[in-house]
């Protein structure tokens, strides 16, 4: 069973939905014995990281999910809550990733922020959860903020600047693209995350 964490962040439907179509059972839960029991967890999320990791330390869910050896996915903004800190809300996040998560800064008129739609992903390295994916598949993206590309990066993408659009340590993986609204490529990635368990 894939928990799929709740905590209060959007988009956790597509998510169940994704998996679903997977043939893989998937429960949304915020019970800390529930997610640790999982076979694997989703930590997804749309939203605020101030007010995500507020509520993550307020119920206990930080912890649970620092102390997590299963497979673990986050999306979107589960990616930047990895991380050491983020600028939105000046945020001190899980730590897991020693990374701060950055604004993207326009240096061009055409940039727009957030970054919105589709773009292609460069693998880094051989990870697992990016078997099968090539330079020429594009995912959707929608965010303000990103990882900068750092020693956990198994994935780029380039808007204004590279940065990282996956990420991975020990049996932490993370991206920020919507692999739940990806098509194809997304479907791949999601099975790859459920053959490391």
């Amino acid at each position: 069973m894939i928990a799929v964490i709740d905590y209060n962040a959007g988009n956790i439907r597509s998510v169940l939905n994704a998996l679903q179509r997977l043939g893989v059972e998937a429960r949304l839960t915020a019970d800390a014995d529930e997610i640790r029991r999982a076979d694997a967890v989703v930590f997804p999320g749309q939203g605020e990281a101030a007010t995500a990791m507020a509520y993550l330390r307020e119920t206990g869910l930080a912890d649970v999910i620092r102390s997590l050896t299963q497979p673990v996915l986050g999306i979107c903004l589960g990616q930047q809550l990895l991380c050491r800190h983020s600028e939105e809300g000046d945020t001190d996040c899980l730590g897991l990733i020693d990374a701060c998560v950055t604004r993207f800064r326009p240096t061009l008129k055409e940039h727009k922020v957030p970054c919105m739609g589709w773009q292609d992903i460069q693998p880094v390295g051989d990870h697992p959860l990016m078997q099968g994916i090539t330079p020429s598949d594009y995912v959707y993206f929608v965010h303000s903020y990103y990882v900068p590309v750092c020693a956990e990066t198994i994935a780029t993408a380039n808007y204004i600047t590279p940065y990282s659009a996956a990420i991975a340590t020990r049996n932490f993986m993370a991206t920020q693209f919507h692999p739940e609204k990806s098509g194809a490529v997304g479907e791949r990635i999601l099975k790859n995350f459920v053959r490391c368990f």
